[in-house]
């Protein structure tokens, strides 16, 4: 075994000396020492890929047609009282830009008007719902139809 010394060490002189504490700056916490050490992103946006890939979506739910017959009641009853300006809740699927499936949302305000050409339900917020992908309609417009008030 060689022993430590100048000839051998070239840092023999310093080695067993303590380390200098600063006397003109706080000392850093440890997250904040780590993260100067932590790795880079070697491949970017491999992270959010990651992510994504993990992000779940919904299936949509096909409406048989006994359900549509009352969807298009419903819609019929909203555009016949537009006037009203009365809250009309929806439940609709959002489709995902970028997987397949999507969410469910449920939206309560008051129609502006119903748009047959783009088939789409415009609120007085300018939030426009594709009547394809509705699902519930509900409000104290339709107390007759199924005693329902939120």
């Amino acid at each position: 075994m060689v022993k430590d010394n100048k000839e051998n060490n070239p840092y023999f002189d310093i080695i067993n000396l303590t380390r200098p504490i600063s006397t003109s700056h706080e000392r850093m916490s440890h997250y904040n020492r780590a993260a100067q050490f932590s790795p880079f992103a070697a491949v970017v946006g491999y992270d959010g890929a990651i992510k994504e890939t993990a992000r779940l979506t919904d299936q949509k739910i096909e409406l048989d047609e006994s359900e549509k017959i009352v969807l298009s009641e419903r819609l019929n009853i909203v555009q016949e009282k537009l006037s009203k300006k009365q809250d009309v809740g929806f439940t609709y699927f959002q489709p995902d830009e970028k997987k397949t499936g999507g969410e469910y949302r449920c939206l309560v305000g008051v129609v502006k008007k119903i748009d047959e050409y783009e088939r789409a339900v415009v609120m007085e917020d300018g939030t426009r719902i594709a009547i394809e992908e509705i699902v519930e309609i509900s409000g104290k417009l339709f107390k007759e139809m199924d005693g329902f008030f939120f």
